[in-house]
């Protein structure tokens, strides 16, 4: 069942549903390297050869859309968020949320007893905020500094 809210567009007076999917990469590769291509590669400098990888192919991955428009995505792999990513005129207005209630919904329903992932530590507020905790000092993941967090279902 997809997650659904209500999101203001920022050209638009009236706001948009948005709705979150689970799906795969083989289904929706462009709406998802849509998002990850900006946030990833062009904000943040990531290279493509570590942001295109194989586990891409077999993990589940989430996808916000907003009408027929992706805004948000991240991919779930075993217990683990990984690639959660928010296309710039569209955080801080619940498509991050929505993306982590439906991926914690998820890992629960494959019987996990944690949920865990790998935090800019610019967003650990954003995962606190989620229930998460900090369980690691932080590190570099290739130029840009992170903390292990974890949620016990």
């Amino acid at each position: 069942m997809p997650v659904s809210a209500k999101v203001r567009k920022p050209d638009m007076s009236k706001s948009q549903h948005l709705t979150v999917i689970s799906t795969t990469w083989a289904m929706h590769q462009p709406h998802l390297a849509a998002v990850r291509t900006p946030v990833f590669i062009t904000e943040q400098l990531v290279t493509p050869e570590f942001e295109w990888d194989d586990q891409d192919a077999t993990a589940t991955h989430l996808l916000a859309l907003l009408g027929d428009e992706p805004v948000g995505c991240a991919r779930i792999v075993g217990n683990k968020i990984q690639r959660m990513a928010v296309l710039q005129d569209y955080r801080k207005q619940g498509v991050g949320l929505a993306i982590l209630l439906k991926a914690v919904e998820i890992i629960k329903n494959g019987h996990f007893k944690t949920v865990k992932l790998s935090a800019q530590t610019h967003a650990i507020g954003f995962y606190l905020h989620g229930g998460f905790v900090v369980t690691s000092e932080v590190y570099q993941d290739l130029h840009i500094p992170h903390v292990d967090m974890e949620m016990t279902l």
